[in-house]
């Protein structure tokens, strides 16, 4: 199955008044042969998760399995900027080939047949075998640690950011990579990005989250083409802007700091929907929707995920007391 399951994780950084909270009890399963798109602004914890995965931070609560087990050497992590795994010394073949395990080859001649075996499959020529990091466009680089991911035969794989530092048109030629492997290989992912149209493009499911917590997530042309709670709705508006920290309509362009979230929903105080809700505009200060999130469309920790449209909402015709 292959299924990567993150139950109620928490990631702390710090003690005491200085600690901060960069994942609260987040529960999110990438199933085995999917790609899983976590989307959200900088700081918004999508990176310690990911780090959570492989092992580089430690859970302050929760676990992380895979099909029930520790799942840290099933799984190869792929990050933003490529020369944090390719060393600049080494030439690519023998980067991809330290990475291949004995019990797959043990042979000189087998491991540089499976080198560029490996190339072919992430749409390198082999005959790069012998060339430096240095010398490679950050497209090209990028499709090495792809490469040297799977050479370590992982069963699932976390990409983080991986084409935020690409250009546009790099990026196709990287997305379609990913896209052709999960096909072959029938990979299991995490992709993080801060692009939905990048995240829409590679993915099956996706989730949102903010603040250090999941705030929707589902099949990702269900939430992507009708979204249920207002932040995703305001990063889909803010899309077409591409910048690495989302300026969200309407709102203060920075999240509240991470050491102090705000009480209720922890959305609240940017959120428009909140603006134009009358008397229950209490119970997003008060109460936290993230507890009946489970139960909502798409899994929306939004109370009112269900009862009113956003446009609804946002033009102020229609009121819900139903709450």
């Amino acid at each position: 199955m292959n299924d990567l399951l993150f139950e109620d994780v928490t990631v702390r950084y710090g003690s005491g008044k200085h600690s901060m909270t960069a994942a609260d009890g987040v529960t999110l399963t990438v199933p085995g042969g999917k790609v899983v798109g976590l989307v959200g602004e900088s700081g918004s914890g999508k990176s310690t998760l990911a780090r959570a995965a492989v092992g580089l931070v430690p859970l302050t609560s929760g676990r992380i399995l895979l099909d029930g087990a520790d799942p840290h050497r099933a799984i190869q992590m792929i990050f933003q900027d490529p020369y944090a795994s390719l060393d600049p010394r080494m030439t690519i073949g023998a980067s991809i080939a330290e990475a291949i395990p004995r019990t797959v080859a043990r042979r000189r001649a087998e491991r540089q047949a499976d080198v560029a075996r490996l190339l072919e499959l992430v749409n390198l020529d082999p005959g790069r075998i012998s060339m430096r990091p240095g010398r490679l466009s950050g497209g090209q680089r990028q499709r090495v640690a792809l490469a040297r991911a799977l050479a370590a035969r992982p069963k699932v794989i976390v990409a983080d950011e991986i084409t935020s530092a690409l250009d546009v048109s790099v990026q196709g030629g990287v997305l379609n990579v990913i896209r052709e492997l999960r096909r072959a290989l029938d990979l299991s992912m995490l992709f993080i990005s801060h692009d939905l149209a990048v995240v829409r493009y590679v993915s099956d499911y996706v989730a949102v989250m903010y603040l250090g917590r999941i705030v929707e997530a589902g099949p990702t042309d269900e939430v992507l083409r009708a979204p249920q709670h207002p932040y995703t709705r305001e990063l889909l508006e803010a899309a077409p802007h591409r910048h690495k920290r989302v300026h969200l309509a309407g709102m203060e362009a920075d999240p509240p700091d991470p050491h102090h979230p705000p009480a209720g929903c922890r959305f609240h105080p940017r959120c428009s929907i909140h603006q134009l809700i009358g008397p229950d505009q209490e119970l997003c200060r008060r109460s936290d929707p993230q507890r009946g999130a489970m139960q909502r469309m798409h899994q929306a920790a939004c109370h009112f995920a269900d009862s009113l449209s956003y446009q609804e909402r946002k033009q102020g015709h229609v009121h819900d007391d139903s709450q």
